[in-house]
């Protein structure tokens, strides 16, 4: 793997999960974007306000940042749900790789309320995560993944993608 990815989409999707069986599979690091954000915006979405281009920046910057730490490739959880955010990222890593979970509505509200009590996300802000999505597909270094694959699948197409695109 020669270049960092980002396992990115709406909440649910199973960006932890596919990035965890991606970063072992590689031999690479694992960045848990939800890690950095800060203690305001995680006490928003518990209490089910959606955050602003605002409230994202500087997780974005912090994210940025971390892409362009030494020591090789990584695999970062992200939602970049906006085109603008994954061109921020793309501008700290050049190279980079996006991994897009698609998934439906009523399976992202399912997963996301499965998690309601290990999780800080309110489950009423899935509706937001769809409105606010500009989708990734047609963009250059994106991979569309089905969300509802098993994630040892997910995880392989991945790793075959990236050693392809190398």
């Amino acid at each position: 793997m020669q270049h960092s990815i980002v396992v990115m989409g709406v909440a649910g999707c199973g960006k932890s999960s596919l990035a965890a069986a991606l970063a072992q599979a590689e031999g690479v690091r694992l960045v848990e974007g939800d890690d950095f954000h800060s203690p305001q915006s995680r006490d928003k979405m518990s209490r089910g306000i959606a955050l602003t281009d605002e409230d994202r920046q500087g997780w974005l910057a912090t994210l940025g940042t971390l892409l362009q730490q030494p020591g090789g490739p990584v695999v970062l959880t992200c939602s970049a749900l906006k085109r603008r955010y994954r061109e921020q990222l793309r501008a700290a890593a050049p190279g980079l790789r996006f991994a897009f979970l698609e998934i439906g509505r009523a399976e992202s509200l399912a997963r996301v309320a499965a998690r309601a009590g290990s999780h800080f996300f309110s489950a009423s802000l899935v509706d937001s995560q769809f409105a606010t999505l500009e989708s990734p597909v047609g963009e250059p270094g994106v991979l569309r993944l089905d969300a509802l694959l098993p994630i040892p699948q997910l995880q392989q197409r991945c790793s075959q993608w990236l050693h392809e695109e190398a």
